[in-house]
This record gives C-alpha cells, sequence and structure tokens, in this order.
C-alpha cells in the first residue's frame, strides 16, 4: 500500500509540472506595452468621465442650496472678515500708542501683540540713541591747512620717509 501511495505522489508531482508547462504562457514586450496602453487609455477616460460627473454634481449641489444656506454662508464670511479688520485695528492703536509713549514712529513698529511691540520699540529707540552721530573732534572740526602741497604730494612725502 505504501507503494500506491509514493506512485500516486510521483504521478501527481509529473502531473503538475506538466500542467505548469502547458499553462505557462510568454508574452512579448510589445504585448505587454500593447495591453497596457489599452488598459491606460480605458482607464484615463473613465477618469475624465467621473471628473466631468463631479463638477456636473458640484453644480446641482450648489444650485439646490437653499436661500438660508447661502444667507448663513455670506455672513459667516462676512464676521470672519469683520473679526479680521478689528484685529487690524486693535493692533494698529496699540502701535500709535506706543508711538507716542516712546517717540519711535508707528511705521517702524511690527508685531501682534502689545509685548511684542513694546519690546521692538525700547530696541529701536536704543538703538537710536545709543551711538553719536558724529565723531568727537579735539580741534573743533576746522579745516586746517598747514602745507601748500596737494595730498597727492603729501602721500609722496610721507612714503619717501617710510623708504628711509
Amino acid at each position: 500500500m505504501a507503494e500506491t501511495v509514493n506512485q500516486e505522489t510521483n504521478n501527481n508531482a509529473q502531473a503538475a509540472e506538466g500542467s505548469a508547462d502547458q499553462s505557462e504562457k510568454l508574452f512579448t514586450q510589445e504585448q505587454v506595452n500593447s495591453f497596457f496602453n489599452k488598459r491606460y487609455s480605458e482607464m484615463m477616460s473613465k477618469i475624465s468621465e467621473y471628473e466631468e460627473k463631479a463638477k456636473k454634481f458640484d453644480e446641482l449641489e450648489e444650485a439646490s442650496k437653499s436661500e438660508l444656506e447661502k444667507a448663513t454662508e455670506k455672513a459667516a464670511k462676512l464676521e470672519a472678515e469683520l473679526k479680521d479688520l478689528k484685529k487690524t485695528a486693535e493692533v494698529q492703536a496699540i502701535k500709535d500708542r506706543i508711538s507716542q509713549e516712546t517717540g519711535v514712529p508707528a511705521s517702524l513698529l511690527s508685531g501682534e501683540t502689545e509685548d511684542s511691540i513694546k519690546a521692538q520699540a525700547d530696541a529701536i529707540k536704543a538703538f537710536a540713541s545709543g551711538g553719536q552721530a558724529y565723531p568727537q573732534v579735539k580741534d573743533g572740526g576746522e579745516v586746517v591747512k598747514t602745507s601748500k602741497l596737494d595730498t597727492r604730494q603729501l602721500f609722496a612725502q610721507a612714503v619717501s620717509k617710510m623708504g628711509t
């Protein structure tokens, strides 16, 4: 009986190999490309159909909205716009107030909060008042000309003195 089982197993294995050889089909690259291009063009045409249908659906949905829904959407947009305008006016008022307090022009100030605007105004004011605009000159700034030579000749004399 064991012999019968082994023979059946061998027969089944040989039959499977034979059917695998028969069912295996090879395609050329041209056939694969042709099949792919055909499926690709079919899918692209379906996609364009779906896009058109989606566009029509959106148009129908928009047309079917009630007047109340349209008014609600418009009110929400206007409320958002009003909120932005109030925020802008509030920030400008803060800039104007800090400008008056510090003496820094409001056009130089940026920021959204009072603390950031105040810090920037203080930094600008410190920078502007920190240094002197002109260097100090010991002789009062008068031009003193001690020689009748021009600058080129004075330079030439200085270079000749360095060489000796």
